[in-house]
């Protein structure tokens, strides 16, 4: 198992593309071969490009914005940097440089000075969401977009985060840690009677429009390691199908790729991610920082997050903000 995990790691590192050999349009009319699973066009028309986004509203936002009671903030962003854990290849390296000459001498009568910095790194290391065109069925994207219509060496030409609106929304933690214990065992799935259980735990219910944070317990358990755990808790399929049919817009948790593993199935990797991106256009958030939500017993909270715009980028990474 943990072969075949290390290997679907390195190749959604490299924006590699997996075959589901369930999900793919149906034949045509008259074609041979039995009729499988037809997820696209999206419910918000075939030219949609920012998927469940459009469930986000001004009204939205202030009916979110109703939830800020103490003024509170959390940052949901763990610090990126050279020694953030990550899975090879991926790494992260920052030089920096002293502006004008690289001299050091002061500019004008005033001395001015100053530093400059660089920074050369993966996406996908630390606090970030994925974008729409980060997975794929088959060499086709969100809304059946194919691989070729919008993949270039620099830079996607469509699903780009730098087109992302910004949101502000509601934000609900639902703590996994009060069913499962503190870690959340790796292996553990959260489908519909775990996810519906934690609601009534929490005392809320998950709305359209609504960003959808799991806690487990797992960052702050591994707390200090220069690895990722190979193996998380997270939602399976049935669960992740379930939230977007809720109208989750975001589903994150404090694990690095979100959903459960050891996989379900083993001959599908990363099957939530397909779930989430490739047919219902909802998005990923990994590496959240959620402890301190769960010890102050929020379940609610206002959410905001400005995307980095680096144009074409397929991830990004993130600090987004909780208020309470």
């Amino acid at each position: 198992m943990k072969k075949v995990l290390m290997a679907s790691v390195l190749l959604v590192a490299a924006c590699g593309h997996m075959a589901a050999d369930e999900a793919a349009p149906a034949p045509a009319p008259g074609a041979k071969g039995a009729a499988k699973e037809v997820w696209y066009p999206s419910r918000y028309g075939a030219e949609d490009r920012i998927g469940a986004m459009n469930l986000l509203s001004p009204e939205k936002t202030a009916e979110a914005a109703k939830l800020i009671t103490t003024g509170k903030t959390y940052a949901l962003g763990q610090v990126t940097g050279r020694k953030t854990p990550a899975y090879g290849p991926r790494s992260f390296s920052m030089t920096i440089l002293q502006l004008s000459d690289g001299s050091g001498t002061p500019l004008g009568e005033n001395k001015a000075v100053g530093n400059d910095d660089l920074v050369n790194t993966y996406i996908g290391i630390g606090s970030q969401i994925d974008g729409l065109g980060h997975m794929g069925i088959d060499h086709r994207y969100y809304n059946g977009v194919p691989v070729a219509d919008f993949v270039t060496t620099g830079g996607l030409t469509q699903f780009g985060t730098h087109d992302l609106p910004p949101m502000a929304t509601r934000g609900v933690l639902l703590d996994m840690t009060k069913q499962f214990g503190n870690p959340v065992p790796a292996g553990t799935a959260f489908n519909k009677a775990e996810i519906d259980a934690a609601m009534a735990a929490a005392g809320v219910s998950i709305g359209e429009g609504d960003v959808v944070l799991f806690h487990t317990g797992t960052m702050k358990a591994n707390e200090g390691s220069a690895d990722l755990p190979p193996t998380e808790p997270g939602p399976g399929v049935e669960g992740a199908q379930y939230l977007a049919d809720l109208g989750a817009v975001a589903v994150g948790a404090d694990t690095w790729a979100l959903e459960v593993i050891p996989f379900e199935k083993e001959a599908r990797p990363f099957d939530v991610h397909l779930t989430l991106l490739a047919k219902n256009g909802v998005y990923i958030l990994e590496n959240m920082v959620t402890h301190e939500l769960a010890e102050d017993g929020v379940t609610e909270f206002f959410f905001t997050l400005g995307t980095p715009r680096l144009e074409g980028a397929v991830q990004a990474i993130i600090n987004p903000v909780a208020i309470r």
